[in-house]
């Protein structure tokens, strides 16, 4: 799974970097996203959507070995664990909530296709 991650990174880079571009120049057509450049849209978000995706599993893995790591190493003492579990925990969502904007998004394109 890492090596797919990895080889996808600069597709996600790629197409991160389309998507203004698509929208600012659908503000100075008339019929704003439509023909190629929705075909061109939908591709970009739908390579971010399936990043998000992949993401998801490894960055709830990070913060869950990042709280043992804190506790084993001394860092913290486990009374501050319920502190650090709250933080870890909305840190892991914010992945979620990309991920689920990126869908969104997605989702939203495909329906102005006909």
């Amino acid at each position: 799974m890492l090596e797919f991650r990895m080889a996808l990174a600069p597709t996600t880079r790629i197409a991160a970097g389309i998507i203004p571009f698509i929208y600012i120049g659908s503000l100075f057509f008339t019929r704003g996203l439509s023909g190629m450049v929705l075909n061109v849209a939908i591709l970009a978000f739908a390579v971010l959507t399936l990043f998000q995706l992949i993401t998801l599993p490894v960055e709830y893995d990070a913060s869950r070995r990042a709280k043992t790591q804190l506790v084993s190493l001394g860092i913290l003492d486990q009374d501050e664990m319920p502190g650090v579990n709250q933080t870890l925990d909305a840190a892991a969502l914010t992945y979620l909530a990309a991920f689920m904007a990126a869908l969104l998004n997605l989702l939203s394109l495909l329906s102005r296709r006909n």
